[in-house]
């Protein structure tokens, strides 16, 4: 049997005949849409800070058992000197071992212009830090001298504070003491770019305690990693362990794999409401027209073409309201910073991120109008014509 379907440009008139409701459906959707994107760049932010974070040729050395919680580990001031002596198959350069020794810890910062503390995240480290962690890009200022403190390019999102009461010249309280802030530094999107960097023997002085949370070493070949976990087991005197900082942060991301799936199961509840919010407006559109519709069958055109031109004018709304949030959320959302426990992370509004909520939009569009109009158009059509 032939199947003629309505002309393209009818579903598109029937948009314009009624604005009003054409307007408020498609707006419906887009703030649909729009929190969709939220969530998804959310997920995709987080993803990805882990993912760039960690070197494939660098190796966290840290006390026993404290693989999850480096800032609980300590060990000897001397760690350095000892790893440096025993390994050969450590990377070099004019004679500098890439070798970094740090300590890391949470701790209580205030700012000139607030004296509420906040959570932050502090590194002492020496001028070989740089070497270790390649991603580190000085972005103004100099290193830290005695005293002061470069800031990471998303250490005042952690903190909650506005950025220039982070900026060159500002000081900082933590430990104590007061710290000049030198300079600001980026770290490619990874997880160092919320915290704080200060001279690792200022910090020692401060907290008064001469031991570190771990040495982090790089190494010149994949057998250097053999090696350093070998000698960590054969020295079981010191009770040091080594993980490579790519199993590191791919425990992070084990370990915020329940807050990923909340995430994912919070864009299919907003979709499935946006579902019901597109019945109930498809519904409305749909009952308005029930002689319309029973008049089209009248002129020969079967109920498969009518519920065809009803889904399209539910596509064309949704397409409107999905290009509409996306609008939106990209100068919006886009790196935008959020606040999390492992530190910052900025919303990442990529491809993923925008596939999922144009589909999403789209998905709604489609199921949200097939209800109504199989409902319309169940209906006699001398019953149809009558109705009022």
């Amino acid at each position: 049997m032939f199947f003629r379907p309505l002309p393209w440009d009818y579903g598109v008139r029937n948009l314009w005949r009624r604005p009003g409701r054409s307007a408020l459906t498609m707006l419906g959707l887009a703030t649909v849409v729009f929190l969709v994107l939220l969530v998804t760049a959310f997920v995709r932010g987080l993803e990805t800070s882990l993912a760039k974070s960690g070197d494939a040729q660098v190796v966290l050395v840290h006390s026993l058992g404290a693989a999850e919680n480096i800032e609980n580990s300590t060990m000897p001031g001397r760690s350095t000197g000892l790893l440096a002596a025993s390994l050969k198959r450590i990377e070099s350069r004019f004679g500098e071992r890439y070798v970094s020794p740090e300590l890391y810890l949470g701790s209580e910062v205030t700012t000139a212009a607030s004296t509420a503390p906040s959570k932050g995240l502090v590194r002492g480290v020496t001028m070989s830090a740089p070497l270790v962690h390649r991603q580190f890009q000085l972005q103004a200022g100099a290193w830290p001298a005695s005293g002061e403190v470069l800031v990471g390019r998303l250490a005042a999102a952690k903190l909650g504070r506005n950025t220039r009461e982070l900026a060159i010249g500002q000081t900082l309280h933590f430990e104590g003491r007061d710290w000049k802030v030198s300079g600001q530094f980026a770290a490619g999107g990874t997880a160092l770019e919320s915290e704080l960097w200060c001279p690792v023997e200022d910090l020692q002085q401060a907290m008064k305690r001469q031991d570190l949370s771990l040495v982090a070493v790089s190494v010149s070949d994949p057998e250097g990693i053999v090696d350093l976990a070998e000698f960590c087991k054969e020295r079981l005197d010191l009770e040091w362990q080594a993980t490579p900082e790519t199993a590191y942060y791919a425990a992070l991301q084990r370990h915020y794999g329940p807050v990923r799936a909340v995430a994912w199961l919070i864009v299919v509840l907003v979709s499935g409401a946006g579902v019901f919010a597109g019945l109930n407006t498809m519904y409305g559109a749909v009952v308005g027209r029930v002689k319309e519709l029973a008049m089209l069958q009248t002129l020969g055109f079967s109920r498969r073409a009518i519920a065809l031109s009803i889904v399209q004018e539910g596509t064309l709304l949704a397409a409107a309201g999905s290009l509409l949030a996306a609008a939106v959320a990209l100068p919006l959302l886009s790196g935008a910073a959020v606040r999390f426990t492992m530190g910052a992370f900025t919303l990442r509004l990529d491809s993923t991120a925008l596939l999922v909520g144009m589909l999403t939009g789209l998905a709604i569009g489609v199921v949200g109008s097939l209800p109504p109009a199989w409902r319309a158009l169940r209906m006699p059509v001398v019953e149809a014509l009558k109705a009022i």
